[in-house]
């Protein structure tokens, strides 16, 4: 027997080594109950003085993860790998689910909730990171919905307390352009249809910044401003051979999905590059329109800068110069008011030129209708009683006074004699 101990229990000297398991235990041969436990060093408060603990008195026994949890963070690290993210976002994603998964809200939630919160913290990772990914890419590979999963994202950034930068717009439309299929021949892509991806994601960057630059992004999702902005760039690149072609039909040729608000993106898009056209001299004279003027979006763009600040900024100027000029002209000065007349295309006397849009967000220059309440239904209807102090409010002469003051004593009296003989 090591040591000459003696079993607790019978007694008995019989005691063997146990090391059947990891740890090695003391057993008594004779009645088997166990001596001694094997030692381990835990998260205990013991390991500051460098001390064994005995697993039954350690921390360990009692951190067990759920089959939830287990599952869960599979799922982070299969997520990781399949985006293909560094070791270091596998890491912190992983961190950042099982420190979400301690609170209660978290961990009594729906199984689809703890799967988008699968997506949330990967996400999250991401654009800390500045790695460009979008909440429709992982709502794609989840199978999740997008509402839940925005809902989700927001109350864990706010109960981890995270700072989180939002993504560079830049980098979004390089990632979200080369998902599509426009840059090699396959059999079902036409050859007039098949464009180089370079140019097609420099001019497709220029025009979201146009669209930046004339609010047309503020506050709203950037996918439908990218993909109206494609699709004018590819259109731009070969306007004889796509201008047929429509922004669905795009939509399928790339092999993405056409979100719902891409359309009202692209006529805004068109409406601001038809106002710019206007500012060239040599685009006046064509009379462009929503359908022309993608032939001309090259040189649109290259001074995209003045023609924006003359088209939005300058035009007020010029349609109030020639006002002032009228109120300056005197009675007698007949003459100065016809040339100011020819000047301002010939407008009849005392009407003044429409002037041009302001450089405004899109909210503003057509804000939502709001709904008015209906007033009240009146009920009075002429029949109620009106009470003495409110007929004393509308006496004004003495006379009125009496004749009140009269009809009051006949109407007392005839009260208290109601059968006069």
């Amino acid at each position: 027997m090591p040591g000459g101990g003696r079993c607790p229990d019978c007694g008995s000297t019989e005691l063997v080594e146990d090391a059947h398991y990891s740890q090695s235990q003391l057993v008594c041969s004779d009645c088997g109950c166990v001596v001694t436990e094997g030692v381990l060093t835990t998260t205990f408060s013991d390991e500051g003085n460098l001390r064994e603990v005995a697993y039954s008195r350690s921390t360990g026994e009692n951190e067990q993860v759920s089959r939830s949890q287990q599952r869960g963070l599979r799922r982070v690290r299969d997520l990781c790998r399949v985006l293909q993210l560094p070791s270091t976002f596998e890491d912190t994603a992983v961190a950042y689910y099982q420190k979400a998964y301690q609170h209660p809200g978290i961990r009594a939630a729906r199984l689809q909730k703890k799967e988008v919160l699968v997506g949330c913290c990967v996400l999250i990772t991401c654009r800390q990171h500045n790695w460009p990914l979008t909440m429709g890419t992982i709502c794609t590979l989840l199978y999740a919905d997008l509402d839940m999963f925005s809902g989700t994202y927001m109350q864990i950034v706010k109960l981890l307390g995270l700072d989180v930068p939002s993504l560079c717009l830049a980098d979004l439309v390089k990632t979200y352009c080369s998902s599509f299929k426009l840059f090699q021949a396959t059999p079902s892509l036409p050859a007039k249809y098949m464009e180089d991806k370079e140019k097609m994601l420099s001019r497709t960057l220029q025009l979201v910044e146009l669209a930046d630059e004339t609010w047309l992004v503020t506050g709203r999702h950037p996918l439908p401003v990218i993909t109206a902005a494609a699709f004018l760039a590819w259109q731009s690149l070969q306007p004889s051979a796509r201008l047929t072609c429509s922004l669905a039909r795009f939509c399928k040729l790339a092999n993405v999905d056409l979100p719902y608000p891409a359309s009202s993106r692209l006529q805004e898009l068109l409406a601001v590059l038809l106002r710019m056209a206007e500012q060239l001299a040599w685009l006046q004279v064509l009379k462009l329109d929503k359908r022309s003027v993608v032939k001309h979006i090259g040189d649109l763009l290259q001074h995209r800068h003045t023609l924006i600040r003359k088209a939005f900024r300058e035009g007020t100027l010029e349609v109030e110069a020639p006002e002032k000029e009228l109120q300056g002209q005197g009675p007698g000065q007949g003459q100065g008011k016809e040339e100011v007349g020819n000047s301002a295309s010939e407008l009849p006397e005392g009407k003044r030129p429409a002037s041009p849009a302001l450089l405004l967000p899109p909210c503003m220059l057509k804000p939502p209708k709001r709904v008015c309440p209906a007033p009240p239904a009146s009920t009075v209807t002429g029949d109620e009683n009106i009470s003495d102090s409110e007929i004393e409010q509308y006496l004004r002469t003495p006379q009125e006074v009496r004749d009140f003051v009269r009809a009051q004593a006949a109407g007392q009296a005839a009260t208290s004699n109601p059968n006069p003989p």
